[in-house]
């Protein structure tokens, strides 16, 4: 039998590099050949308890050495890896449970309890103790290719019900390989792993080609701007993986100032658009983010702007990997010319195979081998893509497009506000409205009038939000995007 998918990894990976550290979690350190032993005995468990090619193998905990034990022993027994967002509500997490049909849910004690499984480990002593009782020395005899099913990963839902993305082995080795080419990778990369794993950026735009490439990863288990500032000095971090609202966090802490980042080499910054001011304050510092555009059906890469043309093509989200093909088209699937707007379409070996159990939805959200990204874009006379928005949020005043991230961009050069989104609502008089949802910085009382008058000259007319609320926090998903639907349904 031949595994040429994730299961393999850990085995290959140490047969080169045994004694290289794969993982560290807080004082723990994982070598390579001791993530290969791992990683073997669980298949062997989970084989024991019933587990068999293509079951369904789902996993709640934070991110953790466990999290990616199980996602390669389930690619080692043929089985399918369904990870869930640790932060959704347990009623969301039984309907995830029951949609994927999973077969066993390993639990962190500290995680809900979102319904029963027929087998069930729970993380800690008991998932230790599975491990130590099963053999290392005895190999997996499992065919898996590149086109057997790999993991359901479910949407954000920031649109509707969460749809479980259908990700191949192949889906993700070939975007793992788009990474280790337009990134440049090293065998000594040090990434810092503070996006949920649970997140596809996370798991596959910074995990698996690090691991690919024989790196080390550091998981923290949640996000904090003053530990990342501690941790990228003591492990010499080079490579950062963030969304925008975590850089921004990271540049508003009070250590910002003096700590020490002189190891980082590699900053990739994705999931939204990266607002003007953040780009300007990293490069204070001497660091240059290296933005990229993705959705979970790519696995996620699909757009990525290399260090190289991050100064001159700033605002874009770069050209397409290089194993993407992308096309900014209009309504008859044509390409647009040069600076109109169209919907990102993209097709390649990293884009899914379709939606788990919804084979019209998976039919719609093709069109002529394109997946629709549902974005709309702009590309340059050099072929650089600009996201302007979703085509579902955009808002259509008097005849008028207008799309909420610019204006949102706008808004955030206003030194008084950290966060922003601009929505649409109902008006009697131009059909919709944009509305525009901020939070003030630290420490700053924010006047509404003097805000949008502040947009006068820099955005037309029809741009500017009739109105503005300021509010203490946003609504937004594990990932960090905004939950746009919510914020509506809440005005």
């Amino acid at each position: 039998m031949r595994n040429e998918g994730l299961g393999s990894w850990p085995t290959r990976r140490a047969r080169k590099t045994p004694q290289h550290t794969a993982l560290i979690h807080g004082a723990d350190r994982t070598s390579y050949a001791e993530l290969h032993r791992r990683t073997t005995r669980l298949a062997h468990a989970l084989r024991a308890a019933g587990i068999e090619r293509g079951d369904r193998i789902a996993y709640l905990g934070p991110n953790h050495p466990s999290y990616l034990e199980t996602l390669f022993a389930a690619g080692l027994l043929g089985a399918v890896f369904v990870p869930l967002n640790t932060r959704l509500a347990e009623a969301e997490l039984a309907y995830q449970l029951q949609d994927s049909g999973a077969k066993a849910l390993l639990r962190s004690p500290r995680a809900v309890n979102p319904g029963s499984t027929r087998v069930r480990i729970e993380l800690g002593p008991e998932y230790e103790q599975l491990i130590a009782d099963s053999p290392s020395d005895d190999p997996i005899d499992e065919s898996v290719g590149l086109d057997d099913l790999c993991i359901i990963m479910y949407t954000s839902g920031t649109t509707g019900r969460p749809k479980g993305a259908m990700l191949t082995h192949g889906n993700l080795t070939w975007n793992a390989v788009n990474v280790l080419i337009d990134h440049d990778l090293l065998a000594d990369e040090v990434a810092l792993v503070s996006a949920p794993l649970f997140h596809t950026a996370g798991l596959n735009m910074l995990t698996l080609p690090v691991l690919l490439k024989g790196g080390c990863c550091v998981l923290v288990e949640s996000f904090d701007p003053a530990q990342t500032l501690e941790l990228v000095p003591r492990h010499r971090i080079s490579f950062m993986f963030g969304v925008p609202t975590m850089f921004e966090q990271v540049a508003r802490h009070p250590d910002w100032v003096g700590a020490d980042l002189s190891s980082l080499r590699l900053l990739t910054c994705g999931g939204s658009p990266v607002p003007t001011p953040l780009i300007a304050a990293y490069q204070e510092r001497g660091l240059t983010f290296c933005q990229g555009y993705g959705m979970t059906e790519a696995s996620p890469g699909v757009l990525f702007l290399d260090a190289e043309h991050a100064l001159a093509k700033a605002g874009t989200a770069g050209v397409q990997h290089f194993f993407s093909d992308v096309r900014v088209a209009g309504p008859d699937l044509k390409p647009v010319g040069p600076g109109e707007t169209g919907e990102v379409l993209v097709r390649g070996p990293h884009v899914m195979a379709g939606y788990w159990g919804l084979p019209d939805e998976s039919r719609t959200a093709f069109a002529d081998g394109w997946f629709r990204s549902g974005d709309a874009a702009r590309v340059d006379e050099d072929g650089y893509v600009t996201i302007v928005d979703r085509i579902k949020d955009m808002i259509i005043s008097g005849g008028e497009n207008i799309y909420p991230a610019e204006v949102e961009d706008a808004l955030l050069a206003h030194p008084g506000i950290a966060e922003c989104a601009v929505v649409g609502v109902p008006d009697a008089t131009w059909g919709e409205v944009g509305r525009a949802v901020v939070v003030a910085r630290p420490g700053v009382e924010l006047d509404p009038a003097e805000v949008l008058a502040s947009l006068a000259g820099r955005l037309a007319r029809y741009k500017i939000p009739k109105t503005l609320d300021v509010v203490e926090s946003l609504p937004r998903t594990a990932s960090g995007k905004l939950l746009k639907s919510v914020l509506r349904d809440n005005l």
